[in-house]
């Protein structure tokens, strides 16, 4: 116990923010970093979440605090100011406000595909050091999960000269409700704090204005807003509105239509979670009718309850990576106005793995 040695900041807590999306484990990572701190750092510590709603690609932070055991956590508000910032997919590189708060003292850990040694693109704030761990990979080679892998690598960051607390704190949470799982979320969190590699990072000056907005998107002009929107207001997060690319929570599968087998039945439309189905009036079999002309892939995040509903296999499972033109793929065409770009990001392959193939199934979800 009471291995870590909390650097000084001027808030006197050291504090953790974890940017994610539903789906990767952010939350649970969260918790037992909380409990982390409490049952074996000899720490102070709080964890907390926050999200939209509880589905698969929307956005979700996690918040940790921790402080030496004689001071009190008194505040218990979303962190803005991180000293350190976890990304847990790569598709979030692109959203400016995972970056917010960020400075010259902050390090960054970014869950990130392949070997290079340089980080390509631009962190829009000055940063103290970035690493990044290809955290996929990971998981699918141990059949563990993202999170495992992002847990030992904060564990890395954070000081811990070895993993055994972090270990116990593992068999703690998923040791008795998923024994089988526990070999390999041990070998998925090793793996993440020995693979964890430091890296060089181009970095840019963010904006900043008095009130502590990012210029740049205080600038930005939308063409919606609250006195303009059509009726039922916005929601301006985005991985719940019209303007998102749900494909980063596809996770390497796809149903492909085969239109010639279609009767038309709307099964698919009513099974639909997301309105991925594009039905408008025209002919089937001499009669005028709603007819399916395709799939809005925007807004489909790869649950194939379609394809189990389908009565006469009209659609069927895909492989993504074969299919980077997709046949009758249509904008939601009720919309009414087209988004004038939407987030591109590109699906992981952690589904189509070996290891979600062969590992157990409990209770809905992966162990």
């Amino acid at each position: 116990m009471g291995k870590i040695s909390l650097p000084e900041t001027a808030s006197g807590y050291y504090e953790i923010r974890l940017e994610s999306i539903g789906g990767l484990g952010a939350n649970l990572c969260g918790k037992m970093l909380g409990e982390l701190g409490m049952k074996y750092l000899d720490l102070n510590s709080t964890s907390f979440s926050s999200y939209g709603s509880e589905k698969t690609g929307t956005p979700v932070k996690g918040f940790i605090r921790y402080c030496k055991k004689d001071k009190e956590i008194r505040i218990h508000s979303p962190i803005i100011e991180p000293d350190l910032l976890v990304i847990f997919h790569q598709a979030l590189l692109r959203d400016g406000s995972a970056w917010e708060g960020c400075h010259e003292n902050t390090q960054v850990i970014i869950s990130l595909e392949g070997g290079q040694e340089k980080f390509e693109g631009k962190i829009p704030v000055r940063v103290k050091k970035c690493y990044v761990v290809n955290a996929q990979k990971i998981a699918m080679e141990t059949h563990s999960r993202i999170n495992m892998v992002m847990l030992g690598a904060v564990a890395k960051v954070m000081g811990l000269t070895d993993l055994e607390d972090v270990n116990k704190i593992c068999a703690d949470t998923l040791g008795k409700k998923y024994p089988d799982a526990l070999k390999g979320n041990l070998e998925g969190i090793r793996r993440g704090y020995e693979e964890l590699r430091i890296v060089e990072a181009n970095t840019t000056d963010m904006k900043m204005s008095e009130e502590g907005i990012n210029e740049d998107r205080k600038s930005a002009k939308r063409e919606w807003g609250y006195a303009n929107a059509p009726i039922g207001g916005i929601n301006p997060r985005y991985g719940s509105t019209v303007t998102a690319d749900l494909s980063p929570s596809r996770q390497g599968y796809i149903p492909l239509f085969i239109k010639e087998r279609c009767i038309n039945c709307g099964l698919c439309d009513s099974t639909c979670p997301d309105m991925v189905f594009q039905f408008a009036k025209g002919e089937y079999k001499g009669r005028e009718m709603m007819v399916n002309k395709g799939l809005d892939y925007y807004h489909c995040k790869g649950c194939l309850r379609c394809v189990d509903v389908c009565p006469v296999n009209a659609l069927v499972q895909g492989l993504e990576a074969e299919h980077p033109d997709k046949e009758y793929f249509l904008p939601n065409q009720d919309l009414v106005r087209m988004p004038d770009d939407y987030i591109k990001t590109g699906p992981d392959g952690y589904i189509t793995s070996e290891s979600y193939l062969t590992e157990e199934r409990m209770e809905g979800g992966e162990v």
